[in-house]
């Protein structure tokens, strides 16, 4: 019986330490993000393994050509990103969904994913890549997984 106290203990105060860090969390649509805060968060999330950080160029690129980036800010330190190509009619694709691992199981992923559905509009399919290790994650904010993708790999 103490277990179960000390864990319940232990649960509440994680979910309220995760509501008082989700009301000091601001979201912006198209926010300009320079390189160094891009490569820094994808650094303190789960994406930089799979990301050419050491191309400052091409990371640099992947900014400038996206048309949708709706970013989640602790004041003045970015802690979420959902970096997307979109015609805002039929489809969106999200590129990147990048959380701060100290700010992950907040919130502030399916916020980005939410605010990114709403902006690129009801009629535009959300479609995306998923890490190995983010498989189970996604259904969990309302995506469904597809049998029937296909893709051509990058040579660089």
């Amino acid at each position: 019986m103490r277990l179960f106290r000390q864990t319940s203990v232990y649960s509440m105060y994680q979910l309220l330490a995760q509501e008082t860090l989700m009301q000091n969390i601001e979201y912006r649509i198209n926010q300009t993000i320079s390189v160094e805060q891009f490569i820094d968060l994808l650094t303190r999330s789960t994406l930089a393994a799979r990301r050419p950080l050491e191309n400052t160029e091409q990371v640099q690129r992947m900014l400038d050509h996206a048309n949708l980036t709706v970013t989640a800010w602790n004041g003045d330190k970015l802690v979420g990103v959902a970096r997307s190509s979109t015609d805002f009619s039929f489809y969106c694709y999200l590129s990147d969904l990048a959380v701060d691992e100290s700010y992950q199981r907040s919130g502030i992923g399916k916020m980005l994913v939410t605010l990114t559905r709403i902006v690129a509009g009801e009629e535009a399919s959300l479609i995306l890549l998923s890490a190995p290790a983010a498989m189970e994650y996604y259904p969990k904010v309302g995506f469904e997984k597809l049998e029937n993708a296909f893709a051509i790999k990058r040579e660089k």
